[in-house]
């Protein structure tokens, strides 16, 4: 035993210190209120136990004390975190998300730990059972070597089937598993992909079973028992044991931790099959030497040291696994009549490599004609394939059970858009913001979760900073899996607030027109073409629609005059999908836009600002994509502040015709995030720029014609991010620089022509990071004696991921 300790030595001190720090920074950051409040309950409900766990903690040894430490270090850390609060502005909705994450994390750590609801005399009988396993240890460490036929039992589900595609995934998963630096392993991937066949190979491998003298295989599920996983493990250790009984989780969860670090010498493996959520990894985790645990799951948990996601199957295993399940008995099929290849091939397509969906399909095929076969292909196309095979459907929709209400709906708004397209983040924060009034931060959020579900994946173009100062997610695209995609439109379907129509080159369905009334609720409506005429739109009327996407790939549009009808339209999103921009036509009265508030525009020829006849009010961001604003933006008599008197974004990017921004534009005061990226043709931004006195982001990354920027601009006084990457013929910066009083952030990557900084930039007291190349760099060193605040960002790595290359 260790000498005797004062009591409250090891968690009061900080507990009381964190309960302090919390009641000076609530009064400073309103924005955090409700999470400080929360973490300030829950430390004054633990309270008491703090004070009764610091007196048993003096009578026990510096090893058994482990987690008691590693509890102290979080309220150190936590006192950290929320003094940084006070520092966090309310406008920076990126940090303000995960500074409230990171509370949360912190309040989830203590409730578990002390498990509110359970008396704390738990923990007088947890101590008598550190004194009983002392007499066990004999008997844990005979049981330590078993037979290789018994560990065979432990080693996860009996693999009933051929396996195809998984032995390079072994391989690599093997070498993670190796590393010392890897406690917690895990396999990550969508419902169906194989990770429990690929779990169990895993145990089965000759490498592992020497690695590890133990390895033990528990399937979790969702709504998973703690004390009765404790009891399955120990059957599993202690085959000649009776099963032990447990009072509750918080005994379970005692006697496991110090019978594993007990056993530090015997290398153990724990698999996790089926993990659902992170609270159920973080109770297995002791930091023990030999101790690993590797968890398969469909969301990707912080607890993981390490990540491996799983692949969908390539093309050649596909087809062989699909091959081997339509037809068992090596082709052997005597004289049933195998359909043609190509018709294989399609179904093998639809499948999109997904392993169960390939063996439930190829099963269902197994000796059926090929006219079940052609309707199969059928089905797979118009995403009715979940009506025939429930199980796939109850599989993959299983994902989508862990999602609050709202996340849900999210999800099924990615059926919104074209098969294997990349979606822009940003096109989909519009359409949630609106759709389900959230701010930017709780939408940003949801896609977050849908991509730690494996729900989706999120792939970054730039530099990495979506989530930072300016709130920018032009650099941040969505992908999916085909066959989630589908799901997300079968749901859609079946609810009925939502209204798709995949790719028809010159017609609307007719039942739309027909049976127009079965579509009165729809909120979002998606339609793609190719050209259309105003005799091939059919008369449609949707009065509750909020957005409306038109996606099509035609140099003529005529738009849909079912547009005059719709009063509730707040998000509106045209894409042009073909070659070059695209005209378009019969646009309609500004005054059916009434209640507009987003606006995105890609790939079209804009039409002259002069045809808007009347004020768009409600109008707050416009977007354009590789458009030409030439024709709009010409002779323009438009009164912007008139008629956009609400407007606060404009992103301009990869319009290759911007010569000049007319200077209208500068009478928009109110407007407070102005984004020109890509347009290499811009010369000068205007001279009036420094009118738009609430002015927040400017960013010019990649405008190469600029040569440098106004005087003016000085007068910006609330400019708190400037973007100038990628400038490259930018010589020089204004002497009024220094007058950027909010000034935090420059990004200036690229920026090869600048030599020199102006004299003035000494005065920017509250810059806090400037992002740059090492020669520019050597500009700024010099600089941070006297500008405390600042710190110096030197990126070296270039992402090219969305390019599909490996570096």
């Amino acid at each position: 035993m260790s000498g005797q300790l004062p009591v409250g030595f090891l968690l009061g001190p900080p507990a009381q210190e964190l309960q302090r720090v919390i009641s000076d920074v609530i009064l400073k950051a309103h924005h955090f209120k409700h999470y400080l409040e929360q973490l300030q309950s829950t430390l004054k409900t633990i309270t008491p136990r703090i004070k009764e766990i610091d007196r048993l903690s003096a009578e026990l040894t510096d090893h058994q004390r482990q987690d008691i430490v590693r509890l102290k270090a979080e309220l150190v850390k936590g006192q950290k975190l929320v003094k940084k609060c006070s520092s966090v502005p309310s406008w920076n909705c990126f940090k303000r998300c995960r500074r409230s994450k990171k509370i949360l994390k912190l309040d989830k750590t203590l409730l578990q730990f002390f498990q509110i609801d359970v008396p704390v005399d738990i923990w007088l009988h947890n101590k008598q059972i550190l004194v009983d396993l002392r007499d066990m240890i004999t008997k844990f460490d005979t049981l330590s070597l078993r037979s290789e036929s018994s560990r065979s039992d432990n080693s996860g589900p009996q693999i009933r089937d051929k396996v195809f595609g998984l032995d390079v995934p072994l391989m690599e998963l093997k070498m993670q598993l190796f590393r010392e630096d890897v406690m917690v392993l895990g396999l990550c991937a969508p419902g169906g992909c194989g990770k429990t066949t690929l779990a169990t190979m895993l145990c089965r491998d000759s490498d592992v079973r020497d690695r590890f003298k133990s390895i033990c295989f528990l399937s979790i599920s969702s709504s998973p028992n703690f004390k009765a996983i404790v009891q399955r493990l120990s059957e599993q250790m202690f085959p000649n044991d009776p099963v032990p009984q447990f009072l509750s989780d918080e005994e379970a969860y005692m006697k496991l931790g110090n019978l594993l670090m007990l056993r530090e010498q015997q290398p153990i493996l724990l698999v996790l099959d089926d993990v659902w959520e992170d609270s159920v990894v973080e109770k297995f985790i002791f930091r023990t030497g030999g101790y690993k645990i590797f968890v398969t799951s469909r969301t990707e948990c912080q607890a993981f040291d390490c990540k491996y996601s799983l692949k969908m199957l390539s093309d050649a295993d596909a087809m062989t696994l699909f091959y081997h399940s339509a037809f068992p008995g090596n082709g052997n099929n005597g004289n049933y009549e195998e359909p043609d290849r190509d018709l294989q091939n399609k179904i093998v397509r639809g499948c999109r490599g997904l392993p169960l969906a390939l063996k439930v399909i190829g099963n269902s095929l197994r000796q059926q004609p090929v006219e079940v076969w052609k309707n199969t292909e059928r089905m797979l196309t118009n995403c009715s394939i979940f009506e025939s095979h429930s199980d796939l459907l109850s599989c993959l929709a299983s994902s989508l059970d862990y999602l609050n209400k709202k996340a849900q709906e999210c999800f099924m708004d990615l059926g919104s858009f074209p098969e294997d397209e990349r979606i822009p983040a940003s096109t989909l924060i519009d359409i949630w913001v609106e759709l389900y009034d959230l701010d930017e931060v709780d939408a940003y959020i949801n896609l977050l979760e849908l991509s730690t579900r494996n729900l989706v994946n999120l792939i970054e173009i730039t530099s990495g900073d979506a989530c930072q100062i300016d709130g920018n997610l032009n650099g941040l695209f969505v992908t999916q899996h085909d066959l989630l995609r589908d799901l997300a439109i079968y749901r859609s379907r079946q609810q009925g607030t939502r209204l798709i129509m995949e790719r028809r080159e010159d017609s609307i369905p007719k039942g739309w027109s027909e049976k127009g009334h079965q579509f009165q609720n729809a909120r979002l409506v998606s339609i793609y073409t190719g050209e259309m005429f105003k005799s091939n739109w059919c008369n449609m009327h949707f009065p509750e629609v909020e957005v409306l996407i038109l996606n099509f790939s035609a140099t003529k549009y005529i738009l849909p005059p079912l547009m005059e009808r719709i009063d509730k339209l707040k998000v509106l999103i045209i894409v042009n999908h073909g070659r070059y921009c695209a005209q378009l036509s019969c646009m309609i009265t500004p005054g059916y836009l009434s209640n507009i508030k987003r606006v995105r525009l890609e790939k079209v020829l804009v039409p002259s600002l002069n045809e808007i006849t009347m004020p768009l009010k409600n109008l707050r961001k416009i977007s354009l994509f590789m458009c030409e604003v030439d024709q709009a933006l010409r002779s323009c008599n438009f009164n912007f502040p008139y008629m956009l008197p609400n407007l606060v974004e404009i992103n301009i990017d990869s319009c290759k015709d911007l010569v000049e921004l007319p200077n209208g534009l500068c009478d928009l005061v109110h407007l407070k995030k102005l984004s020109i990226t890509n347009c290499h043709e811009l010369l000068a931004l205007p001279q009036g720029i420094g009118c738009m006195r609430d002015l927040e982001v400017l960013r010019l990354n990649a405008c190469t014609g600029l040569v440098e920027l106004p005087n003016s601009i000085q007068k910006l006084q609330k400019l708190r991010f400037l973007d100038i990457a990628d400038c490259l013929n930018m010589e020089r910066l204004p002497e009024g620089m220094g007058e950027f009083h909010g000034l935090e952030k420059l990004d200036m990557r690229q920026c090869l022509g600048l030599r020199e900084l102006p004299n003035s930039v000494m005065n920017l007291m509250d810059l806090k990071e400037v992002i740059c190349d090492d020669e520019t760099a050597n500009l700024w060193e010099p600089l941070q004696q006297d500008l405390s605040k600042l710190k110096i960002t030197v990126p070296k790595d270039i992402n090219l991921s969305w390019l599909g290359v490996d570096l």
